[in-house]
């Protein structure tokens, strides 16, 4: 399979603290790897750093192979995003907020593509509504129909079904997990739903305090750490200190 995204000794310091400390992974095509760990363990801003939002203090990041700093406005484009926190204009309507990042994408066919959007995520009923008045779980589907705008070949998802119920979660995940075939794509994604990150997930990276502490497959977690939930999995490595179970 080819290899999507590749990070090698990839380094981010304030002020002499190490929030990410020299990690290197791989996501090849298809894949789906989740990168997991407590708060403040290094997730959001190893994701700001592929989204070259952040500059790392050292390290290497390659998107098909091409440096990602050297070739950003080529390889962002092939990439999307989202997470709770990043929020779509407020004064403007789906159908208005999506045309916008079609547009921006270089998108062609512009208008099938958003109602392509708006229907695969439950917006129709929706489009004409301003943003702002959006429940955070209709933000949430408006943000996943963003991520796809551009047919991404990487797609970094920070909590994508936050503030969502049971049951729209269930199909939200489908619905990536669809559309992401369809363009034999990868996906970086961080969640602390366990359950979530088991349906998901083809592998799984653990950070702690800045670094990775674990990278297998969630049945090779399992079999590892001699537990069947990952839920205490996460608990048994957010408490060990650093290294003791890498």
């Amino acid at each position: 399979m080819t290899t999507i995204l590749r990070v090698k000794g990839l380094t981010k310091r304030y002020n002499g603290f190490a929030a990410v400390d020299r990690i290197s992974f791989e996501v090849k095509e298809g894949e789906i790897v989740s990168l997991l760990g407590p708060n403040g363990a290094g997730k959001t801003t190893t994701v700001q750093m592929l989204l070259t939002l952040v500059s790392p203090t050292r390290g290497d990041i390659e998107v098909f192979g091409k440096d990602l700093n050297e070739h950003r406005e080529e390889l962002l484009s092939m990439m999307n995003f989202t997470a709770p926190y990043s929020l779509l204009p407020y004064n403007l309507n789906p159908r208005e907020a999506l045309t916008v990042f079609s547009l921006l994408y270089g998108m062609r066919d512009t208008k099938a593509k958003v109602e392509f959007l708006l229907q695969e995520f439950d917006l129709t009923r929706l489009a004409d509504k301003r943003i702002g008045r959006f429940s955070s779980g209709e933000q949430m589907r408006l943000g996943l129909a963003k991520a796809f705008v551009n047919n991404p070949k990487l797609l970094l998802l920070d909590e994508p079904t936050a503030s969502i119920d049971p049951t729209t979660a269930r199909e939200l995940r489908a619905k990536i997990l669809e559309l992401i075939r369809q363009s034999n794509g990868a996906v970086l994604w961080t969640s602390h739903n366990m359950r979530e990150i088991e349906t998901v997930s083809d592998r799984i990276i653990f950070l702690s305090r800045g670094q990775i502490v674990a990278d297998d497959t969630p049945q090779g977690l399992k079999q590892r750490f001699g537990q069947e939930d990952l839920e205490e999995i996460f608990i048994t490595i957010a408490r060990e200190p650093l290294g003791s179970s890498a």
